[in-house]
């Protein structure tokens, strides 16, 4: 039986006095109320009410257990009132800070059409994961070897003049290859990860470049502006240097991508993530 909503429309006939008051007071026709108090007494082998009279009078029994009834239904209500908290509460979630304004709104109004709530936390790679060990966000799209990942993302290498190659090697960044001024690799701090840096390390020292002319950034905006004024290179997306006004190629060398999980406190969490999975790889420039 539904013991909750027998013990509510006792309640409320017990505290309107009779039937039709207290039905109206649970929100329930008359019937239903009747109905779910003869239950309720079938349930506990006694009467609650005595009907001998127009009003709804209580048993010796019924005003026994009223006050235990009373207890069960405010418990119910705080019940449905802490769930329904919960299910509005935020998913706080760890992004990188190449994702822009517009593709996280995107990401935000998906979620919300599924009743997801999300707020962003934007964060270096070093840090998302830690955020979620500290329980400040509930999960983080952190960086992984692309071949261990949900999304990738190709990176390349671009500057203001449009390369003539269809891919950039270091190797012709040599001093004294182009007999200009020596053009310099700016990685940015989404890049400053194992899978990526110490590849590109690696390219740079088997091709002789000294270690200052491929170098991790202080920031985006820094890498950014250090290659707006002059002929040097920023490791970046194909959707980053859109963005910036920049033209891309690949590296010549290596193949060199980002790649992107989910950790998540809860699984279910992770699979709210993974389940937005097309706005999430627009967010973060992956393929498809």
């Amino acid at each position: 039986m539904d013991l909750v909503g027998g013990c509510r429309a006792f309640v409320s006939v017990s505290e309107a006095g009779s039937f039709t008051a207290g039905a109206a007071v649970a929100r329930i026709p008359q019937p239903v109320a009747s109905r779910r108090i003869a239950a309720l007494e079938r349930h506990f082998g006694e009467r609650l009410f005595d009907r001998t009279t127009r009003r709804a009078r209580l048993t010796p029994f019924g005003r026994e257990v009223l006050p235990s009834a009373r207890r069960l239904v405010q418990l119910a209500d705080a019940l449905d009132h802490d769930a329904q908290r919960a299910r509005l509460r935020p998913l706080r979630l760890a992004v990188p800070d190449t994702c822009d304004v517009r593709s996280l709104a995107e990401l935000a109004a998906e979620a919300r059409a599924r009743e997801v709530h999300l707020e962003f936390r934007v964060a270096p790679p070093g840090e998302r994961a830690e955020l979620v060990r500290t329980q400040e966000v509930r999960a983080a799209l952190v960086a992984v070897p692309a071949d261990e990942s949900v999304w990738s993302v190709p990176l390349g290498l671009a500057g203001v003049a449009r390369p003539e190659a269809r891919v950039v090697h270091l190797e012709t960044l040599r001093a004294g290859r182009s007999g200009g001024p020596r053009r310099h690799v700016r990685i940015q701090p989404e890049d400053d990860v194992p899978h990526v840096r110490d590849r590109l390390l690696r390219v740079r020292d088997a091709v002789g470049l000294p270690p200052a002319q491929v170098a991790v950034a202080a920031s985006l905006t820094a890498a950014a502006a250090a290659v707006f004024g002059s002929a040097d290179l920023l490791l970046c997306s194909a959707a980053q240097a859109e963005q910036l006004g920049l033209h891309w190629r690949p590296v010549g060398e290596v193949a060199l991508a980002r790649g992107y999980g989910v950790a998540a406190a809860l699984g279910e969490d992770a699979e709210r993530v993974r389940g937005l999975s097309a706005a999430v790889a627009r967010c973060l420039g992956a393929e498809a």
